[in-house]
């Protein structure tokens, strides 16, 4: 099993990145999603998917970020809109080995993360 994150950058509040992550050897009927991490603070889920390709996302960034999955090429990518300081972070790409009945957005449902790919937002 292999995640291979990108599309990390330093942008402007109201600005917009994709990140993209390359999926190899996981089950695309389990869970997987995006989280991050900001210095000092636990990791927290962002966005999810399920086999149907249900999403479910954090409060803070409903509305903002588009989940979705290329079941062709094996892409997992977040879009984020109107970015904000608040979403500095780490994000990492997460993926399941074992299959639930419903997504969570608690990273201990996942096993398989990728390195992390800084995005920095500055006001």
């Amino acid at each position: 099993v292999q995640l291979l994150d990108s599309g990390g950058d330093s942008v402007q509040a109201g600005g917009s990145l994709t990140l993209s992550c390359q999926l190899s050897g996981v089950n695309l009927d389990f869970c997987m999603g995006w989280f991050r991490q900001s210095p000092g603070k636990k990791r927290e889920g962002v966005a999810i998917i399920n086999s149907a390709s249900r999403t479910s996302y954090d409060a803070s960034v409903k509305g903002r970020f588009t989940l979705s999955r290329d079941n062709t090429k094996l892409t997992l990518d977040l879009r984020m809109d109107r970015l904000q300081p608040e979403d500095t972070a780490t994000y990492y790409c997460a993926a399941s080995r074992l299959r639930w009945n419903s997504c969570f957005l608690q990273e201990g449902y996942y096993h398989h993360w990728s390195q992390g790919t800084q995005v920095t937002v500055t006001s």
